[in-house]
């Protein structure tokens, strides 16, 4: 797999480059900063960008204000946005837009790298992909919208896993219930969140995601929304100067 990277911690970039690498995928380009991106991208045609959330020259947005341009710019394109941090204001946006080959990973979180690449693999084949902690934390942040709240707890645990990409068959496994009972749960989390049948299957998508997309225009009006970081993490560095 051909894959760029944008980070801009030259630890974590190197590391990356070494670990993709060594798994035997081709690294096309490896950027510190966003600015050149979209030539980079142009010049180096990568079929999966793995950007982090915060780069200079503010270390607030910048990263994932460069995907949703990316994911604009050329639907379809796989992106792993790799961050420290949840950033509610433009994540409606980047996945409310297009279903699938997405993906938001928290770097406290990865703690396996099989799993790790195989989150690569699963995104550049199209699917929704995002950190178990994310889900629960913009489920959490979320909650007043009435057709969440009209969620069972049980369909709303079957929804995070939806926003994992797991299958029915995972999910099944997981809660230790049978494939129809997970089909049942799936189709009244579709029916209360008001999702019609389409022909691309991007209901599953739509489902984890509607909350976002949702408020995503009133979050740019809003003050800095994102979750403070855990406990021990880096902080930012100053400013210089499945039913169809």
């Amino acid at each position: 797999m051909r894959v760029l990277i944008c980070e801009d911690s030259v630890l974590l970039r190197e590391g990356l480059v070494r670990l993709l690498e060594d798994a035997g995928h081709e690294v096309v380009a490896a950027l510190a900063d966003a600015e050149g991106l979209g030539a980079a991208v142009d010049a180096s045609a990568p079929e999966l960008c793995v950007l982090d959330v915060r780069l200079p020259p503010t270390w607030t947005d910048e990263g994932v204000r460069a995907a949703v341009a990316l994911r604009a710019e050329r639907p379809g394109l796989p992106v792993l946005v790799l961050s420290q941090y949840v950033e509610e204001r433009y994540a409606g946006e980047l996945f409310g837009g297009q279903g699938g080959a997405l993906g938001y990973l928290l770097k406290d979180r990865v703690v396996d790298v099989a799993d790790f690449l195989d989150a690569l693999d699963r995104i550049r084949g199209g699917a929704t992909v995002l950190d178990p902690e994310v889900v629960a934390q913009l489920l959490a942040r979320r909650a007043r919208d009435e057709r969440l709240a009209a969620l069972t707890d049980r369909e709303r645990t079957v929804l995070a896993l939806i926003a994992e990409g797991r299958s029915n068959q995972a999910i099944a496994a997981l809660l230790v219930l049978s494939e129809a009972s997970v089909e049942k749960n799936i189709t009244a989390i579709f029916t209360k969140l008001g999702l019609e049948r389409d022909e691309h299957g991007n209901r599953r998508v739509l489902a984890a995601l509607v909350h976002l997309s949702h408020h995503a225009s009133t979050d740019r009006a809003l003050p800095d929304q994102t979750l403070t970081p855990q406990a021990g993490r880096r902080p930012a560095p100053p400013q210089a100067g499945a039913p169809r």
